[in-house]
């Protein structure tokens, strides 16, 4: 297992290191020009070639990319051109909310995929089963962000159950949670599906085991042995994916964010990609990837821990 760890940790910073590099290549190669931005279409040659030359953007981008990685490991992130602060403190200070809205999004994903999937399997081959896999099936195709633009338009503008924009006001947490619910609610609605279908799969095997009909000969209530000797083992699965899809709803979090002018990582990169702002960029970009990595990390640790031929097929 210390073997397969240290591996899977090797692993997962190469990937780190490989797609960070990749996205500031990518990023330094785009049309577009920082000094534009923050000079002003009327500064002069010899004013934005200086400018480069202090940002250091004039450099050869293998020159550039050292040079960044030169400072994540010293543990900089480098300033933020815009306002002339730490890139770090532009980011752990957008992070938090972005994690609320992801958590949030976890806990209605996995309220409405376990009921789902456990009512569909207790309900198997009729007609409340078909309906449940339609809506499976419905919730996997919604596109995030058109989930979120109609759910403003209906929720918000329409009915007025929530507010429109925003967070809520700072040391409120009850209207924190209140402006959070839609916005989770938008970017959780996929993985309902896939919930639904991995929780419904596994009741379905959970519900042919020996302990079961160990349990209905015994003469125990039906909706007791489904709900809470099968359900509780069913779970399992769907736990382990929701632990990677943590990691997934981050790039989700960015639509939510955009529509719903949440302050967050998403509405960070947003803003900075459009001002050219590059240190902004990337330290988000790092933080984001290496907490989706991480996530797969310990999903990938916690099913190599729980089933020991996973580790041995890798």
């Amino acid at each position: 297992m210390l073997q397969y760890t240290l591996q899977r940790i090797a692993l997962a910073l190469g990937i780190v290191f490989v797609a960070i590099s990749i996205l500031y290549t990518v990023m330094i190669t785009l049309p577009g020009d920082p000094t534009t931005v923050l000079l002003g279409p009327r500064a002069t040659p010899e004013l934005r070639a200086a400018f480069r030359a202090n940002l250091g953007l004039d450099n050869p981008v293998h020159v550039q990319i050292a040079q960044f990685w030169g400072r994540i490991a010293s543990g900089d992130l480098g300033t933020d051109y815009n306002r002339n602060r730490p890139v770090a403190e532009a980011v752990f200070s957008a992070l938090p909310h972005t994690m609320a809205l992801v958590f949030g999004a976890i806990v209605w994903s996995a309220v409405l995929g376990i009921m789902l999937g456990a009512f569909s399997a207790d309900n198997r081959n009729s007609w409340i089963d078909r309906v449940t896999a339609v809506l499976s099936v419905g919730f996997l195709a919604a596109p995030s962000f058109v989930v979120a633009l109609y759910s403003l338009l209906l929720f918000s503008v329409t009915l007025r159950w929530f507010p429109t924009i925003g967070a809520g006001e700072p040391g409120d947490i009850l209207n924190r949670l209140y402006h959070l619910a839609l916005p989770s609610f938008a970017i959780g609605l996929a993985w309902v599906g896939y919930v639904a279908r991995i929780v419904r799969a596994a009741m379905l095997e959970t519900l042919g085991e020996n302990y079961i009909r160990t349990a209905r000969a015994f003469g125990l209530p039906r909706r007791t042995v489904i709900y809470n000797y099968a359900l509780r083992v069913a779970i399992l699965p769907a736990v382990q994916v929701l632990g990677v899809g943590i990691g997934g709803l981050l790039s989700s979090a960015v639509f939510a964010e955009i529509v719903f002018s949440r302050p967050g990582i998403g509405s960070l990169i947003y803003d900075s990609v459009s001002g050219r702002n590059y240190p902004v960029v990337m330290g988000s970009m790092l933080v984001a990837i290496g907490f989706f990595v991480t996530c797969a990390l310990i999903a990938d640790l916690v099913n190599a821990a729980l089933d020991p031929r996973h580790r041995t097929r890798s």
